[in-house]
């Protein structure tokens, strides 16, 4: 049963990058794209992958896949190891079932931006880059080039860090909270088909109602991650200073751009998060156990 587990773990997390990842590259142009009137922006969704694909090649949609491989199992087992020990931690304290879970999430999603913020600064400067796939520079060649320039701390290799925590905390919050609450209060099926049907409309709104609310904190950290308006001149440097910026010049949508993208990247990721809130609780918590150790 280990074996199973953690095969299946393992799988389904690799699986859901390579499928997703060209919706991923298509957000982070969305959400670092300022100007509409520029020719080379995107003017919708089809337009961005036929735009991405004549300039780039095929390979452009893989742009910065390597960080989110390499994060992938120390983000879920944070994300999940950290949920199931912050809910025990708030069994202490007398709380109702849906703050538990909700509480619990944030601090899932707390943890997990702490390990894979570094890998998501890689990641979108990565997928800033428009030139053809073999013209850009590899991964850690870009990681040593922004470490060189300007180090570990919060302009280097950690820049846009507050973002990232509003982005997973609030993700996680909304997400853990709703789907344990809702799942909870429609009954079981005992039909599997059914019962999976179940479950994956229950994660898939959930995630939905996650990604609308924490969207604004995921258009920050591209702005601040990403490529800056003026060469040598930071413009996008704190969470919400960014997002009143992209507020004041931009308008209410612009902080909700690449929207569509995400949710449509939820299917195979509600599945894999099946896999996982499926998983025994103690084979979940042993298996984290062994990926964090």
């Amino acid at each position: 049963m280990n074996v199973y587990w953690t095969f299946l773990y393992h799988l389904s997390g690799l699986v859901e990058i390579c499928l997703m990842h060209p919706l991923d590259v298509v957000k982070t142009r969305f959400q670092i794209q300022r100007c509409t009137t520029d020719p080379n922006s995107y003017k919708s969704l089809g337009d961005s992958f036929r735009m991405i694909f004549r300039t780039e090649g095929l390979f452009g949609f893989y742009k910065g896949i390597l960080p989110p491989i390499l994060a992938e199992t120390p983000k879920r087992a944070v994300k999940f190891f950290t949920f199931e020990q912050y809910k025990k931690l708030l069994g202490y304290v007398s709380l109702s079932p849906a703050v538990t879970f909700a509480i619990a999430g944030l601090g899932s999603g707390l943890t997990e931006a702490i390990v894979v913020n570094p890998f998501e600064v890689v990641k979108v400067g990565l997928q800033a880059n428009r030139n053809t796939f073999s013209e850009q520079p590899s991964t850690m060649s870009y990681a040593r080039h922004i470490i060189k320039k300007e180090g570990f701390g919060l302009q280097g290799l950690n820049k846009g860090f507050t973002a990232t925590l509003g982005r997973h905390g609030v993700f996680n919050m909304v997400y853990f909270g709703f789907y344990y609450n809702v799942k909870n209060i429609i009954p079981v099926n005992k039909d599997p088909t059914l019962e999976f049907l179940r479950k994956f409309g229950i994660g898939l709104l959930s995630g939905t109602i996650a990604s609308v609310i924490n969207i604004p904190f995921d258009v920050a950290k591209s702005r601040i991650q990403g490529p800056q308006p003026v060469p040598g001149e930071i413009k996008y440097r704190t969470c919400f200073k960014t997002m009143a910026t992209v507020y004041r010049e931009e308008g209410i949508l612009a902080l909700y751009k690449g929207l569509l993208p995400k949710i449509m990247r939820l299917g195979p990721g509600t599945i894999f998060e099946d896999i996982m809130l499926k998983m025994p609780a103690g084979q979940r918590t042993c298996e984290m156990r062994h990926l964090v150790s």
